[in-house]
């Protein structure tokens, strides 16, 4: 029993040390904000490559599909006036576990109800309408990612979407993602839905390999799909290893095993019954999207719970 359990701490790592924990550790962008500049793409990508009918092909948006109103969007409205951030996420790594993971601590009054502004790494749609591009991966963005030749998917394989969002700050930010080519389109789509639901996302960038190895901080809140890790001690890729999967505000929906919290200071929103803005809930906008999608959702899981994660593979 002891070494099933063992094995299934590890196995953990498909979503986490595949891409969460990544998320988790990131410094504040302000702190790499000279880097990101010199390998930020110059400005949307400029062909859509997704396969799909031409609704999915279309840069002009089309109606998003009938939903009830998710239960926790942020009221809309004029955009609050951007206000000093509480909280510098990624400034303070954790302890360690004897598991390797950092300790997992109560979680600080000022993230208890986490509402934090966003970094604009991308320029902001112009209007309010969703908006969204698809390419191939572009030479400043391959580099930057954890895509190397040893992946299991093909560099010609991934797109690079940009989709337009909502902040907890109440304003349209652009987002970035790596995904599969096979599931660009219906990812568009989801994102779709979510901007028409006001549905808040903190932080949505493409993780870079420099943060698979930064010591955890538990306090990261980055939407992302790709990351390029296997399982920990195992030949195992995850569904993100493949674009396969996405994480959405990963500590508004942290994943909980037994007494592992992740990210380590997401323990306030395992209570899933206080329900706030950026939560994924069963039968919400988030859930509905993504199962029309075809996908599945890790918060249904029995055993784990892993409120953040959407895969197509089902794992």
């Amino acid at each position: 029993m002891a070494r099933d359990r063992d094995r299934t701490r590890r196995a953990v790592v498909a979503v986490l040390l595949g891409g969460l924990l990544a998320g988790c550790a990131a410094p504040q962008p302000a702190t790499r904000s000279a880097a990101d500049k010199r390998t930020e793409p110059s400005g949307p990508a400029p062909t859509s490559t997704l396969a799909g009918p031409p609704s999915i092909r279309s840069a002009t948006p089309a109606p998003p599909p009938a939903n009830p109103p998710p239960a926790n969007p942020l009221p809309a409205g004029p955009p609050p006036a951007p206000q000093r951030p509480g909280w510098v996420v990624g400034a303070t790594p954790l302890p360690l576990r004897p598991d390797g993971f950092g300790q997992v601590l109560p979680t600080p009054d000022v993230l208890a109800d986490r509402r934090l502004p966003t970094a604009d790494r991308l320029p902001p749609p112009g209007t309010d309408e969703y908006a969204w591009t698809a390419s191939t991966v572009p030479p400043a963005v391959v580099a930057r990612s954890t895509w190397h030749p040893g992946c299991p998917v093909r560099l010609d394989e991934l797109r690079y979407l940009t989709v337009s969002f909502w902040g907890f700050d109440g304003r349209h930010h652009t987002g970035e993602l790596l995904v599969n080519g096979r599931v660009a389109g219906p990812v568009v789509e989801v994102f779709r839905q979510l901007h028409a639901d006001r549905f808040p996302i903190e932080e949505m960038r493409v993780v870079t390999a420099a943060e698979l190895t930064v010591a955890p901080t538990g306090d990261g809140n980055n939407t992302q799909a790709f990351v390029c890790r296997p399982l920990t001690g195992l030949a195992e890729w995850s569904a993100h290893a493949s674009g396969l999967a996405v994480d959405l505000n990963p500590f508004c929906n942290p994943y909980q095993l037994g007494d592992l919290v992740l990210p380590e200071l997401a323990s306030a929103y395992t209570n899933r019954a206080r329900v706030r803005p950026g939560m994924v809930l069963p039968g919400g906008g988030a859930v509905t999207a993504f199962a029309r999608a075809g996908w599945s959702w890790g918060g249904t899981w029995t055993g784990r719970r892993d409120w953040m994660h959407f895969t197509a593979t089902g794992g």
